[in-house]
């Protein structure tokens, strides 16, 4: 199993479960997200172009008073693919997901044979 590498940084999978929390097609504004994520105006630009290339979220441009404003939402798309990647963590976590043939028993959790911390 491999986890979607595009939502699994920490700070794209942060975007991505604000996003998710939204109702579908509701857009946020982009410094609304900022001030929630915690994250500079450059930091954020750069994770939602990642997430916009791979058609996960969409970004609108917009005036609104005379002023710029940036909103985004995620795209069905990205929902159905943080919806997977969610339901794959979840079956990971919970040890549904079988290791390899070759895998020794310890490397499942990173305990040796014993039971017991490497």
């Amino acid at each position: 199993m491999t986890l979607d590498e595009r939502i699994h940084q920490p700070t794209r999978l942060r975007i991505m479960a604000a996003l998710a929390a939204l109702a579908p097609e509701t857009e946020v504004e982009f410094t609304t997200l900022r001030d929630l994520l915690g994250l500079t105006d450059g930091n954020l630009s750069t994770h939602l172009l990642r997430l916009e290339e791979a058609g996960y979220i969409r970004v609108r441009k917009a005036f609104v008073a005379r002023k710029p404003r940036t909103f985004v939402a995620l795209t069905p798309y990205g929902r159905a693919a943080f919806e997977r990647y969610r339901a794959q963590l979840v079956a990971l976590l919970s040890g549904q997901f079988p290791l390899p043939a070759d895998s020794p028993p310890g490397d499942q959790d990173g305990s040796d044979e014993r039971g017991g911390p490497p």
